[in-house]
């Protein structure tokens, strides 16, 4: 066990952020043979065959040669600056990094970590490393993450929506129940339960950042050291849920389950939102939404969180998982699909 000592300075300067990068990572890790406890045979059934083939036809066996199960090569573990953190913007990091921190990071971490793939030496060891994983990560990012993106992301926006509104208003205890096991507020610190005894460590008045992510599940990662600013990278709230997805839903069935105007509903809850801005998108009475809301609620369907003087409903990972195959799954989303595909490989 070790502490992170906190004053209120730091809870003046803690801050959220979300990283499209850090979890293709974790996800790779997973799937390149580490620990699957936070993948369902589902999900591995899904995933599986297209980094298969990623394996083959791209370079993201060089990438693997420079992950662990635990970490990796900084450059391509890069902190994450906030809420609208996305893809591009990890790539665009990834791609403008120094080509000799690169190859000094490539070479510290195969004085550590053997690689004997040939393949992948001739990557790590080439002129052009930085931009061929990169390409390997873009490639992965496409493949595996991407079409899932948006369900995924919105499970850790609900987190932080719930998780900064009890810091603000109620501080550190309220904010940290519930966030890990290995985790609890005690004598004005943080303590971390499982990690080797060290001195505590001082938050030194620059706050902590704190990651929610879904493929972290059902561990924690704890940085401390630099590139990193001090972070915990933890499970979001519900993640557990999202395994239980099913991929092959029927979209009408949704509107069979809960009634075409709670679907509506459901689906237009995109973001968070008010009642007030729900009525004015779709077009309801203040008192019809109030009711559907309620009853998506009871149904464990969107959770509500107050902002300020607002209360914003969001879906939970189980509305999410309705409205993404719903979505995703419409004429017009499958006509989009197919237009991207033809256009792709016209380009080929």
């Amino acid at each position: 066990m070790f502490r992170l000592e906190v004053s209120a300075e730091d809870l003046l300067r803690t801050r959220f952020a979300l990283s499209p990068l850090t979890e293709l990572t974790r996800l790779l890790r997973l799937l390149s043979g580490g620990s699957r406890s936070a993948l369902s045979a589902r999900w591995v059934n899904r995933l599986e065959p297209a980094y298969r083939c990623l394996l083959r036809e791209t370079d993201l066996h060089a990438v693997l040669a420079l992950e662990s199960a635990h970490s990796g090569v900084g450059f391509i573990n890069q902190p994450p600056a906030g809420m609208a953190q996305t893809w591009p913007d990890d790539l665009a990091a990834i791609q403008a990094t120094p080509p000799r921190q690169a190859r000094q990071e490539i070479d510290q971490w195969l004085a550590g970590h053997p690689v004997r793939d040939q393949r992948s030496l001739r990557v790590l060891r080439g002129t052009d490393p930085v931009d061929r994983i990169a390409h390997a990560l873009d490639q992965a990012w496409h493949a595996l993450l991407a079409p899932l993106w948006h369900q995924l992301r919105a499970i850790c926006d609900y987190d932080v929506v719930h998780r900064a509104g009890r810091l603000s208003q109620f501080g550190w205890a309220a904010a940290l129940d519930g966030l890990h096991d290995g985790v609890r507020w005690h004598d004005g610190a943080i303590e971390l339960k499982g990690d080797p005894t060290r001195d505590p460590v001082s938050l030194d008045g620059d706050g902590l950042l704190l990651v929610p992510s879904v493929f972290v599940w059902p561990g924690l990662v704890v940085h401390v050291d630099q590139p990193w600013p001090k972070a915990l990278i933890y499970p979001a709230r519900g993640v557990a849920a999202i395994w239980e997805t099913s991929f092959d839903a029927d979209p009408e069935a949704l509107h069979a389950l809960i009634g075409a105007a709670r679907a509506r509903l459901l689906t237009a809850l995109e973001q968070p939102a008010t009642t007030t801005q729900l009525v004015a998108l779709l077009g309801m009475t203040l008192g019809a939404a109030g009711r559907h809301l309620a009853v998506l609620r009871e149904a464990g369907m969107v959770n509500r969180a107050r902002m300020g003087r607002s209360v914003l409903y969001r879906r939970t990972p189980l509305g999410d998982a309705l409205a993404a195959v719903a979505v995703s799954k419409t004429p017009t989303a499958r006509t989009a699909r197919a237009s991207r595909d033809t256009s792709a490989a016209s380009h080929a």
